[in-house]
């Protein structure tokens, strides 16, 4: 009788509180709702941040560059417009009611990240889309609607491209951003670092990208190659340093999902060691010490970055996943804001 009387006061708040109880383990329970989303959300954060990214890459090397930078800029302004084109689609299909995607753009909310990005995502495909188009007039793509072309030729190539630059740079960075806007541990414990690591992993994607493509094809000026082995070698070092200050800041509850089971592997193994630490061995010789690297090598290290790309996009949402799961994370970030 005691002993149940003990249990009971326990219960409705003598001896150790409920409060304690539930602030402690929360009864296993998760204290927050983890984002419903699927498999289209990280591969949009993948694609949309190489798009923003290689309209950068192309814009800054349109604006700054000579002829042997041409290859450069034809092929960013392409895979810009390439990785775009399914990213509304890809947003539109992990809409709960996705016929009403429209209404997205009958307001403008300066505080809302998403408004913010489907505002920014749409200037930006404007203008991925222009300068892809004078791209394809330069190149004579569109030589049998002949007005249409000597329109295109005429326009201020070099200021549209600059003018891109800013909303490119945004997209490239923005989701970061808008995961770090959440009540999840993980995502809004590195507000800071979300939008950097973004724009650091696009940036690399995208140069990736686009020597795998000058590489295969055969094209492209050395000098011009290394420019961009040198911008994806620094990009990836700032994307490793990135992810270290995550996971620093994030301590050790709720950085747990980086540190254990699979996902554990799959940040140790496949972003940290296959995505960015071979690549960036094998790129050291071409970026720094001028060397010429065998296409199949340059092609390797790409391709390499591109899959480490794309499974930091799954790692990052995962590990939100999971810390949102977890109560004692969401206890721990509790603790941390109330110091």
């Amino acid at each position: 009788m005691t002993a149940y009387e003990r249990r009971w006061e326990t219960r409705r708040g003598g001896g150790r509180s409920a409060g304690d109880e539930a602030r402690e383990s929360y009864y296993g329970l998760p204290v927050i709702h983890r984002a419903p989303w699927r498999w289209e959300i990280p591969t949009y954060f993948f694609l949309g941040g190489i798009a923003g990214a290689s309209y950068v890459v192309a814009a800054i090397a349109d604006l700054v560059g000579g002829r042997e930078e041409r290859p450069i800029v034809r092929v960013g302004r392409y895979v810009s417009l390439a990785t775009l084109i399914p990213s509304p689609l890809l947003l539109i299909r992990d809409l709960g009611r996705p016929e009403r995607f429209h209404h997205m753009l009958r307001i403008f909310k300066v505080r809302s990240p998403m408004s913010v990005g489907t505002w920014g995502l749409t200037v930006f495909g404007a203008f991925v889309t222009l300068s892809a188009l004078i791209q394809a007039a330069e190149d004579g793509l569109l030589d049998r609607f002949p007005p249409l072309a000597r329109l295109l030729r005429g326009l201020p190539r070099r200021l549209i491209a600059a003018l891109g630059a800013g909303p490119a740079l945004f997209v490239s960075g923005y989701t970061g951003v808008l995961l770090a806007a959440t009540a999840v541990p993980f995502w809004t414990k590195n507000y800071l670092l979300m939008g950097p690591l973004f724009v650091a992993s696009a940036l690399s994607n995208a140069s990736a990208a686009i020597s795998l493509i000058l590489s295969l094809a055969g094209r492209g000026d050395h000098r011009a190659l290394r420019k961009l082995e040198r911008l994806h070698w620094i990009t990836s070092a700032g994307e490793a340093l990135l992810l270290a200050a995550v996971r620093r800041n994030s301590g050790p509850t709720i950085a747990r999902p980086l540190n254990e089971g699979r996902l554990g592997q799959v940040y140790r193994r496949g972003v940290l060691g296959a995505g960015l630490g071979l690549p960036m061995l094998l790129g050291a010789p071409g970026a720094w010490l001028g060397r010429r690297l065998p296409r199949g090598v340059t092609a390797l290290a790409a391709l390499l970055t591109l899959i480490g790309g794309a499974l930091l996009r799954y790692l990052i949402v995962t590990a939100g996943h999971r810390s949102a799961d977890d109560p004692q994370a969401t206890f721990e970030l509790t603790r941390a804001r109330d110091r």
